[in-house]
C-alpha cells in the first residue's frame, strides 16, 4: 500500500475539518469544535502566516491530517515548529502513517534551520504519550500550559478581570 504526504489544499478544508471533528471526539471535546470550512480555508489558505497543513494519504485516500506553524525561542534565538494537530483515522493507525507524518515535520525542521519541534498531547493518551516516546520526544513535565479564550480573553484585553468559575 502507498503511503504518500503533501501540503494540503483548499479543496482538502471539508475533510480537514471532518479530521478535526474526529480528533476532538476522541479527545472527549467535540463540543468544543467550532470551526466551519470557511474557516478552515480562510485560515489555512487566505490568510498569510506561518500555518502549514499536511494530507497524510494510503492509496490515494486521505488517512490523516497535521497542522503546524512556526513558533520562536529566544533561549535559541531560533524558530521551532509547533506541533498543533496530528491525526490518522483509526484503522489506520500503526501502519507508519503517524510516523511518516511526524517525521516530515521533522525534515521541515531540520531544513529550515529550527531548534525544536514541540507539541501537546494529553495526559490520559497513553497510545499517543507512548508513540512519541517511541520516537525520541520528551515530555517537558515541568511547564504547565495555561490558556486564555472566549470570553476570558475578551475580557482580559478590555482591562477587565475575568470571572473564576
Amino acid at each position: 500500500m502507498s503511503l504518500s504526504i503533501r501540503p494540503a489544499q483548499r479543496s482538502d478544508a471539508a475533510q480537514i475539518l471532518a479530521f478535526i471533528t474526529e480528533l476532538a471526539e476522541y479527545e472527549r471535546a467535540r463540543h468544543e469544535v467550532i470551526a466551519s470550512t470557511a474557516d478552515i480555508e480562510r485560515s489555512l489558505f487566505d490568510e498569510a502566516g506561518s500555518v502549514s497543513s499536511l494530507i497524510c494519504e494510503r492509496d490515494g485516500m486521505a488517512i490523516g491530517f497535521a497542522v503546524y506553524f512556526t513558533s520562536y525561542s529566544t533561549w535559541l534565538g531560533r524558530h521551532g515548529i509547533y506541533l498543533e494537530d496530528l491525526y490518522i483515522t483509526p484503522e489506520q493507525r500503526g501502519g507508519g502513517a503517524g510516523r511518516a507524518l511526524l517525521q516530515h515535520i521533522a525534515r521541515e525542521a531540520v531544513r529550515t534551520g529550527c531548534g525544536r519541534l514541540e507539541w501537546s498531547v494529553l495526559d490520559w493518551n497513553t497510545p499517543a504519550i507512548g508513540f512519541y516516546e517511541a520516537v525520541g520526544a520528551q515530555a517537558q513535565d515541568e511547564w504547565i500550559k495555561y490558556r486564555l479564550e472566549g470570553e476570558r480573553l475578551q475580557s482580559f484585553a478590555e482591562g477587565r478581570t475575568p470571572q473564576a468559575d
